[in-house]
């Protein structure tokens, strides 16, 4: 695969194709580090990244972090419940 160097900030940047990053692991979030191998750069992932169940969550709120509900006003268009 073939890809182009670009100027991002001050720094270079480039785009790693959606096949490419599936086959090897990376998501949006991993860290990778980056590693000067002779003229070659590696790009290796450095673990994944948590991802949050609902029930963990959930198992941090408490009554002194809980926010009271918010009056968005009356209920209009399909908002509406008979």
């Amino acid at each position: 695969m073939k890809a182009k160097i670009t100027k991002w900030g001050n720094s270079l940047g480039v785009r790693v194709p959606a096949a490419l990053a599936a086959q090897v692991g990376l998501n949006i979030g991993t860290a990778v580090s980056l590693v000067a191998d002779g003229r070659s750069i590696k790009l290796v992932p450095i673990g994944t990244p948590h991802r949050y169940t609902l029930d963990e969550l959930l198992a941090g709120v408490t009554r002194k972090n809980i926010q009271p509900a918010i009056s968005t006003g009356p209920d209009v268009g399909r908002e509406v419940i008979e």
